[in-house]
């Protein structure tokens, strides 16, 4: 049920004592990093070179503009044009277009689509915490 659905390829992987970080790279070059335990990586089998992919729900992406020079603590800060508003009465869905053809949805608040006005056409940045992320892979 995850709205954000992406296909790449495992360009990194970095072990920890109990979790792992794994870079996950998408058509177009953009990277996601995803922090999986330990445990998910070796039942996974995941290694660098391998096809996977990873799962974003749209309530864990928050949207920011006017980003430059700001340092953020989220891992993932894909950075697009927005290229659709979905209005609702409380929440809006809002797709960003990144590179290599690739979107992603964010649901915000509409106080937040206004405050940030969010239109077509708009610069955007998604960001993510790499520990919601969930990482799959076909077999």
């Amino acid at each position: 049920s995850a709205r954000n659905q992406f296909a790449g390829t495992v360009t990194a992987v970095r072990s920890g004592a109990v979790n792992d970080e794994v870079e996950l790279t998408l058509a177009g070059g953009t990277r996601i990093v995803a922090i999986v335990t330990r445990d998910s990586t070796e039942s996974l089998g995941l290694r660098t070179n391998m096809a996977a992919f990873a799962l974003v729900k749209a309530s864990s992406i928050l949207i920011a503009t006017g980003l430059d020079g700001t340092r953020v603590s989220a891992r993932n800060q894909l950075t697009g044009t927005v290229a659709s508003v979905t209005p609702g009465l409380v929440n809006a869905e809002v797709v960003i277009a990144l590179r290599g053809g690739t979107t992603i949805a964010a649901t915000i608040t509409q106080a937040s689509l206004k405050a940030l006005g969010l239109t077509p056409g708009a610069a955007a940045t998604a960001l993510f915490k790499a520990s919601s992320v969930i990482l799959g892979v076909l077999v």
